[in-house]
């Protein structure tokens, strides 16, 4: 048995950290809004899902925050109410997607779509 999967908490955290969609390389600019201090981050992404995104940013929010994430490329915009999961110091944040409002799910499914047929 590998040295990840024999301890208790390395095995704790492969668990967490599985994804539960395909992640497809994407860029578009990313505005993060912090629920609870009204504080705005700003990054680009570096990949997309139906579930989630993950936001390069030199300054990552604490994990668990409640955050409202705004994703724009080209002329399209998506908007969705998210939870910051995964942090990266200096390096980013994967940001699971708890709400994405009509409007916006059919830009992100439109998304994914056309990066799925791209692979």
């Amino acid at each position: 048995m590998s040295e990840r999967t024999s301890s208790g908490d390395s095995r704790n955290l492969a668990v967490r950290d599985r994804r539960f969609c395909i992640r497809y390389p994407f860029a578009a600019d990313v505005e993060v809004l912090d629920l609870e201090t009204g504080s705005v981050t700003e990054g680009v992404t570096s990949d997309l899902s139906i579930g989630g995104v993950f936001v390069c940013t030199s300054k990552p929010l604490p994990s668990n925050t409640r955050i409202r994430v705004t994703l724009t490329r080209k002329d399209q915009k998506m908007e969705a109410l998210g939870m910051v999961r995964i942090v990266k110091p200096r390096i980013g944040m994967g940001v699971e997607f708890i709400d994405v409002e009509p409007p916006y799910n059919e830009v992100l499914n439109r998304w994914v779509e056309q990066l799925s047929k791209s692979r």
